[in-house]
């Protein structure tokens, strides 16, 4: 008899020397991520869902969408609320799916899916993640294609967790390259237009993580001068993990649940290129003519 296929189907393994990934089938989800046998990810059982979101590839939207409903080219698009306790859709259509692997080599993997035409959802979405490991940590590379006959608009997010090793996380001073925070109501949906980060909201010279509670959404992530990338940084007192990323990267949400097996508090760090709601907002959202290709990547990398 055949064993019974995990929540996260097959797991690939990627290895170059001593960094290490675990990439899964279903959702394409980062399942850990390691230097010379330290952790720089969350990670979870393979006989596990991914708790809370953790490691996933959020397409062809990030973060929720309210009600569920937004408006393409005029008429009025019901996604299934999958958030049903806020009413909200949530972070996109592909957390449940079976990625296809389409190219591996000892050091990467590249998986495929498409977000077919259904309720809410009106143009097809081609979709590849690759996952790579090297000296410098890990680069993931999203690509997204129209597939169909009308221009579409989306959004790309990721969902890892950071760590530094055993390090607590009240224990991490988190640095964040955003210039404003977007101010949410008790449903995670823009109250307001974002506005300058001020006091305890501005991260960019580095906060302690002791006492704070957060599910916020931060924009204007952007390169500091003279740099192309846009980094976070997640310092312990024995080592630290930065989180770089494409311009198109112009959000990024953190949030410090604090029930993650075997861990407790944990912090994630989630790379978007646009704010909760943005497919009724319109704001940042990337728009593909037919056939059209966007690509963006982001990345781990221990300092």
């Amino acid at each position: 008899m055949n064993a019974p296929m995990p929540p996260t189907g097959e797991q690939f393994v990627i290895a170059d020397g001593g960094t290490r990934a675990v990439v899964t089938e279903v959702g394409a989800v980062l399942r850990a991520f390691e230097v010379d046998g330290r952790a720089y990810a969350e990670t979870f059982d393979e006989t596990e869902r991914p708790p809370r979101g953790s490691g996933s590839v959020l397409v062809p939207w990030p973060n929720r969408v309210r009600d569920g409903r937004w408006t393409w080219r005029g008429t009025t698009q019901q996604l299934a609320l999958t958030e049903p306790a806020a009413g909200n859709a949530i972070h996109g259509l592909l957390r449940y799916t079976q990625w296809r692997p389409v190219e591996r080599t000892p050091d990467s993997i590249t998986l495929a899916a498409v977000a077919v035409p259904q309720p809410g959802w009106p143009v097809p979405v081609a979709t590849t993640v690759r996952y790579a490991v090297g000296p410098d940590g890990l680069r993931v590379t999203h690509t997204v294609r129209n597939a169909g006959p009308e221009p579409v608009p989306f959004g790309v997010g990721a969902h890892p967790y950071p760590r530094v090793g055993e390090a607590a996380t009240d224990d991490i001073v988190l640095t964040l390259a955003a210039s404003t925070v977007l101010p949410l109501d008790d449903r995670q949906l823009p109250a307001g237009p974002a506005v300058p980060v001020t006091g305890d909201d501005d991260f960019r010279g580095g906060l302690p993580l002791r006492g704070r509670v957060l599910d916020a959404a931060f924009g204007g992530a952007a390169p500091a001068p003279g740099d192309d990338l846009v980094r976070h940084r997640l310092d312990a007192p024995d080592g630290a993990v930065e989180l770089w990323a494409d311009p198109d990267f112009r959000w990024v949400q953190v949030y410090t649940p604090d029930d993650r097996p075997g861990r407790g508090r944990v912090v994630a760090v989630e790379p978007m290129t646009c704010p909760p709601d943005a497919l009724n907002s319109g704001q940042d959202l990337i728009t593909l003519a037919p056939g059209e290709t966007w690509t963006g990547s982001w990345g781990l990398r221990p300092v």
